[in-house]
């Protein structure tokens, strides 16, 4: 049997497929899990997801006021933080919590986008399609195997991602203290720089959870996994799209 390989997706973690019924080989063969499967239930958390910004997107703009949708985004970021924990715990609830996870960031990424786009209008236009352009692109790169998912591949992009998250875990923590790190949220080179590193190391998750979900349809296991690693993919589309855009953002106000 081969090795699994690993994702440093927080979603699809090591065990993700290993400790699921079925792991090593489902009967029905019906009942497997299927890349076309997969990719047409990430299609739908996207349509979920893209409704729900929507509607917060348009409410933001016939009100003019911020504190229309702040509920709204509230909800979403409460609820959405809820039902990523509750897929990730309980894979074979992912049917329904995948679709509500994406639901409820929706509401959050119509909110976040409404507000650049009143600041920086085309941004946020330009944002998604830099998002997407960026999944066609890694998707490219991965099935023509011009990136390899090594070992050593998967260790320096987990390394990395752990950075990131200490790092904004310290910069949540020195807020609370009233100090605040201007120049890397800054439009200087240096905040600059920090955004496009953080933009390339999303990106490279998208390359291991390719392989991951590759593996999993190897592997045959259950078809409500075919939910589960939709939702992994929109967990890092969701963190590579607000990356974009707060890049986007810096390069603006450069402008």
């Amino acid at each position: 049997m081969p090795q699994l390989m690993k994702t440093s997706n927080p979603a699809l973690g090591a065990n993700t497929f290993r400790n699921v019924a079925g792991y090593g080989g489902y009967g029905d063969v019906t009942a497997r899990m299927t890349l076309n499967g997969t990719v047409n239930k990430t299609g739908i958390l996207l349509v979920c997801a893209l409704a729900t910004a929507g509607y917060t997107w348009f409410r933001f703009f016939s009100t003019g006021d911020p504190a229309s949708v702040a509920g709204l985004m509230m909800l979403g970021v409460f609820g959405g933080l809820i039902a990523c924990l509750v897929t990730i715990f309980k894979k074979e609830w992912a049917g329904v919590t995948a679709p509500a996870y994406a639901l409820l960031e929706g509401l959050v990424l119509g909110g976040v986008s409404a507000m650049f786009e009143i600041r920086y209008p085309g941004i946020a236009i330009q944002a998604v399609g830099l998002t997407f352009a960026t999944l066609f692109v890694m998707l490219l790169l991965y099935t023509t195997r011009i990136i390899k998912v090594t070992q050593r591949f998967y260790m320096g992009v987990l390394a990395a991602t752990g950075g990131v998250f200490l790092f904004y875990m310290a910069e949540m923590i020195l807020g609370f203290f009233g100090i605040h790190l201007a120049a890397v949220n800054g439009s200087g080179p240096l905040g600059i720089g920090i955004s496009l590193v953080i933009v390339a190391i999303a990106a490279f998750n998208l390359v291991l959870d390719f392989a991951f979900i590759e593996q999993g349809v190897q592997y045959g296991v259950p078809k409500y996994m075919e939910w589960y690693g939709a939702f992994g993919i929109m967990v890092t589309l969701v963190w590579l799209y607000m990356e974009i855009l707060n890049l986007l953002g810096k390069l603006q106000r450069r402008n």
